[in-house]
């Protein structure tokens, strides 16, 4: 382990983008620590104040004290390093022990008949988060040590053992300090004078000797662990210039002692030395190591359910104990001081986002959240098809994979996807490459998919993109439709693609499509032009007396369609065709539509009488001149048998997404498509075939 102490394990641990959002907070609170210890410091020597005054006039102020400390206390850490600073502490804590062992020896000024208790209190007393932020720092230094990594001669063993046993020590003199003072002085007493120690040692010198001494402990921890993170952080390459990096990570020799990040350090301290305001420096520095340790807390947090095989922490943690440290952080944080807990996230929230642009490729939250919701999905996902194999209908949501040879060529295919997929449902979106698997069809896949990921982003597209190699378009789509969707959802839908103008390219999807059918699958296929959906504000749907087991889905896909902005003025047309011999009135798309409470209003209904010698695609292209979109059902077995003619039937310039549902789709929960085909079948005399027969040993040709 290097040097860089806690910044240094965080940032191998969670990434350098993640560690250095934490590592950049720490070293502010660090270096704004010496500052707070420095005006404790000065603050031993206030009772001096009047005795000064007397003999010289002058009227002392305790910055006149602090600020040539800490100019001193810089100059002799810049040039003596931490060798003289942990020599100092040695006697230091020598100091403190004597002047503790004096104040539990010393005497009680309770009064008589007084009644002892530990919770007596004042009156108006100040809040428990004002004084919990005033004395939050008291219990920062515990980590010290851990700071000096670089200094260590056995890290591993040093900093468990060390900081365990300060914490334990630390917190039993605080408690031990509690109990000695509440036997020895009333709540009035203490709040009258902030030097009540001193009226109950046995020598009240050795207060103020002691108070010195463990202010400056702090002090000299402080300072010597705060350059050295900033060092190591600079040794990361984590500020924007180079230069900068280099001179804030410069070293002086053997134990490479920070020289420019020492005196960096002491810039920020003398500035807020010289505010002079204990209080307001201590809540500062609370803020910063709540935000510290609050963040630390909630990445721990979500490591633990992210799954990340790199994050192997050699001490573990349970994630509840991370969650309660996360959430107390926040609260206190908002409990001490609102303005100041909103400030300390704004800038943790500027250093991320600078950092996240700066360091690109390592991990960062993106990757944990992708992490977390990963194995939530996958955890829930297999939960779901535990509990139920079969697909919830009257819920139906679409799983889309579009495949196409022709991602560079055409947009039409990753347009509707992305459309489709906006936030109603979740596309795939698989280019297919035609070759056998090498290493040139494998190069090639790479370079196709990192062109795809390009324009997912700048198009805001909201789907996964792939490759495929396969030696024919049929093995590719034989091979997709067998694999789960991406999310662990089953996918519903295939989405084809041709041009108008090249009849070439059906045959391949007319063999595609076998495929939907085997697998109850549903068929899209788009048949793209040259007017790239128009103005997006008309889309037209078109119904024969063979197409109401396609309707439900053919009406939904066009809801979800003018769900996305780019479609939001436009409007849903319904041209149900007639046979003009029909014995029966056609109400059956009011039905239809009212039971699903689509936004397709009565008016935009209409009935097309086609005569018995009349082209149904002529009628088509008559009534949709002016459609962007034009949504036909489609029979697979027409479409085997005429080898893909009927798409090329039509002659108008529009879009036409051909539509053949292999799912019983439901629009209305209270109702199933069996029970209100068969209503609409007795109004209109259709036998409508709303289902694939299952049948043992059927053939799947039959089916379609």
């Amino acid at each position: 382990m290097r040097g860089g102490g806690e910044y240094y394990i965080v940032s191998r641990s969670f990434g350098s983008t993640l560690g250095g959002t934490i590592g950049i907070s720490l070293y502010l609170s660090q270096a704004i620590s010496v500052a707070f210890y420095l005006i404790a410091f000065a603050e031993t020597f206030r009772p001096l104040f009047p005795m000064i005054y007397d003999y010289t006039g002058i009227v002392m102020d305790v910055r006149m004290i602090s600020l040539p400390v800490a100019l001193g206390l810089a100059l002799l850490i810049s040039r003596k390093g931490a060798s003289i600073g942990v020599s100092a502490l040695y006697a230091i804590v020598f100091t403190l022990g004597i002047s503790l062992i004096l104040i539990f020896a010393g005497k009680s000024m309770l009064p008589e008949n007084y009644t002892l208790g530990l919770f007596n209190t004042v009156e108006n007393p100040d809040s428990f988060f004002r004084v919990f932020a005033i004395v939050f720092p008291a219990f920062t230094g515990m980590t010290a040590g851990v700071g000096l990594s670089g200094d260590l001669k056995s890290p591993r063993k040093s900093i468990p053992l060390g900081t365990l046993s300060a914490t334990l020590t630390g917190l039993a003199v605080y408690l031990l300090l509690v109990i000695k003072i509440s036997k020895s002085a009333t709540p009035q007493d203490m709040v009258a004078d902030q030097f009540i120690l001193s009226r109950i040692s046995m020598w009240g010198p050795s207060v103020f000797i002691g108070l010195g001494a463990a202010t400056l402990s702090s002090a000299l921890g402080s300072i010597l662990v705060a350059p050295r993170t900033l060092q190591a952080l600079s040794g990361d390459n984590f500020f924007p210039s180079q230069n900068w990096n280099r001179v804030l990570s410069k070293g002086r020799g053997e134990s490479n002692e920070p020289e420019n990040a020492t005196w960096v350090t002491a810039a920020i301290m003398i500035f807020f030395v010289a505010m002079g305001d204990i209080d307001f420096v201590a809540q500062i520095i609370s803020m910063f190591f709540m935000i510290t340790y609050g963040t630390l807390c909630s990445i721990s947090f979500l490591e633990h359910f992210a799954g990340n095989p790199s994050y192997r922490p050699t001490f573990r943690t349970k994630w509840y104990a991370s969650l309660l440290g996360a959430v107390s952080c926040f609260l206190m944080m908002f409990l001490m001081q609102p303005a100041y807990a909103l400030g300390s996230i704004l800038v943790i929230g500027m250093i991320y986002s600078w950092l996240n642009k700066t360091q690109k490729g390592e991990r960062n939250l993106a990757m944990v959240f992708r992490g977390v919701l990963f194995q939530s999905t996958r955890s829930l996902q297999i939960a779901i098809q535990k509990r139920s194999a079969a697909p919830d209908m009257s819920n139906w949501r679409p799983s889309i994979v579009a495949i196409t040879e022709f991602s560079e060529d055409r947009v039409a295919t990753f347009n509707l996807l992305r459309w489709l997929s906006h936030h109603y449902g979740f596309g795939s979106y698989i280019h297919y490459i035609r070759g056998p698997l090498n290493v040139a069809t494998n190069n090639e896949a790479k370079k196709i998919l990192h062109n795809l990921i390009s324009k997912t982003e700048s198009s805001d597209a909201r789907f996964y993109v792939d490759t495929i190699v396969a030696p024919t378009f049929k093995t590719a789509v034989a091979q997709i439709v067998q694999i789960p969707g991406i999310t662990g959802m089953e996918n519903n839908s295939i989405l084809f693609n041709f041009f108008k103008d090249n009849e070439e390219e059906i045959a391949p999807i007319v063999d595609g499509c076998y495929f939907t059918a085997v697998t109850s699958l549903n068929a899209m296929i788009l048949r793209s032009g040259t007017r790239h959906f128009g103005f997006r504000r008309r889309i037209d749907i078109w119904l024969t007396k063979g197409d109401y087991r396609n309707a439900n889905l053919m009406i939904l896909l066009a809801y979800i369609l003018i769900g996305h902005p780019e479609w939001k003025d436009c409007q849903i047309r319904v041209f149900d065709v007639i046979q003009e011999d029909s014995e029966h009135a056609h109400d059956s798309l009011e039905v239809l539509i009212e039971s699903g409470r689509l936004p397709i209003s009565a008016s935009n209904i209409q009935r097309v009488p086609k005569p018995a010698d009349a082209d149904f695609a002529e009628v088509v292209c008559q009534g949709s001149d002016d459609a962007d979109l034009i949504i036909l059902g489609l029979s697979l077995k027409k479409l085997r048998k005429d080898n893909g003619a009927f798409l090329m039937r039509f002659n108008c310039a529009q879009d036409m997404l051909f539509v053949r549902a292999g799912q019983q789709i439901l629009i209305n929960t209270e109702e199933s498509v069996e029970d209100l085909a068969e209503s609409l079948g007795e109004k209109s005399g259709v036998d409508l075939p709303l289902s694939v027969p299952k049948q043992e040993g059927s053939n799947p040709t039959d089916v379609v």
